[in-house]
């Protein structure tokens, strides 16, 4: 549905984009994420054909923006993050100016407008004037305008931005609606956005893309070693020998006992907490399991960690170098201070 190649924007003070290369299949909700300033508006506008990229080519659906960009436009809907209303239309008055705009068969508009007025919870708004709507309102005629001429590509800027939390559930159940006949790009700074909505994820930094996996990939592909925590009812120190025996762990800790209700604290006061690290990222709780039955030392609780896509994001998008010259700057005002 989508092909961005080897595309480039290119600034005289150097920002932009280089070199991003992905794919999008029909039916994907892709989450495109990034810092501020990371290339992620560019890419977006280079997609849906409002910038023209220094070098390489976007395709959709088979359509090169560059050698076709009508044809390629009319299939890809876009919701900027600020939606482009016009707050002295009507809801219904807007939507026919779009669908105008976007040639939609004046003897299929009708139709098509009431779908799309039904899809998004705006019935008994038609007459309403726009500027006399909620901020959420304003959000679902936004999406309106993008889907009206029932597109295959849909690129969505921060669609739940300044919204009240039901607001947020709402257009997140719509957004999961549109992902069941639309191609959508996502773009949102609220990590756990797309845990819920999106089955792939694009992480741009520095004007490159530097991951593209599915969530649950993420995880497993970041972590240098498999960690797990465990609470085990049985003599702490044999316990804790008997892990570090086994050829996979390379480090048992003691956690301190997490607060809990006084009746779970009296069930667990034979157990004790640890964390485990393996030596790599091999499994190693059948290993665990299998050791501690041998020994009569039931588990209460077992759990695997994992990086979180927050950990992932800022381990992907923090600049290591800036940050050493930051602390180097800080020690060197230090010192002088001190001569002084």
């Amino acid at each position: 549905m989508l092909e961005v190649n080897a595309v480039s924007k290119l600034y005289e003070n150097e920002r932009g984009v280089r070199n991003i290369d992905f794919s999008m299949t029909r039916g994907e909700i892709v989450g495109f994420l990034g810092p501020n300033g990371a290339g992620k508006t560019t890419t977006m506008r280079m997609i849906t054909g409002y910038l023209n990229p220094t070098k390489g080519s976007i395709k959709v659906d088979g359509l090169s923006m560059a050698d076709h960009p009508r044809k390629a436009r009319s299939k890809i809907g876009y919701l900027p993050e600020t939606p482009p209303l016009y707050p002295e239309m009507s809801v219904q008055a807007y939507l026919k100016f779009v669908a105008d705009l976007r040639d939609v068969p004046v003897r299929e508009q009708k139709q098509r407008i009431g779908e799309v007025i039904e899809k998004l919870g705006l019935q008994g708004r038609e007459k309403q004037i726009i500027r006399s709507l909620s901020k959420g309102y304003k959000q679902r005629i936004g999406l309106a305008q993008a889907i009206v001429h029932n597109p295959d590509l849909l690129i969505l800027d921060e669609p739940t931005s300044g919204l009240d939390p039901k607001q947020i559930i709402e257009i997140r159940q719509l957004i999961r609606e549109l992902g069941e006949n639309h191609t959508v790009l996502l773009s949102t700074h609220i990590l756990p956005e797309v845990n819920t909505l999106c089955n792939r994820v694009l992480i741009i930094n520095q004007g490159q893309i530097v991951l593209d996996d599915h969530p649950d990939n993420i995880a497993h592909s970041m972590s240098e070693q498999f960690e797990l925590k465990l609470e085990v009812r049985g003599p702490k120190a044999d316990v804790l020998r008997e892990l570090k025996s086994l050829p996979a762990v390379a480090s048992v800790k003691e956690l301190e006992a997490e607060p809990s209700a006084a009746d779970a604290a009296e069930a667990s006061a034979a157990s004790t907490r640890f964390q485990v690290t393996a030596s790599d990222r091999t499994d190693i709780r059948e290993a665990v399991f299998y050791r501690m039955a041998e020994r009569g030392y039931p588990i209460l609780e077992m759990k695997k960690e994992s990086l979180s896509l927050e950990d992932v994001f800022l381990k992907l998008t923090t600049d290591e170098k800036a940050d050493a010259a930051a602390v180097s700057a800080s020690s060197d005002e230090e010192e002088v201070e001190g001569d002084a």
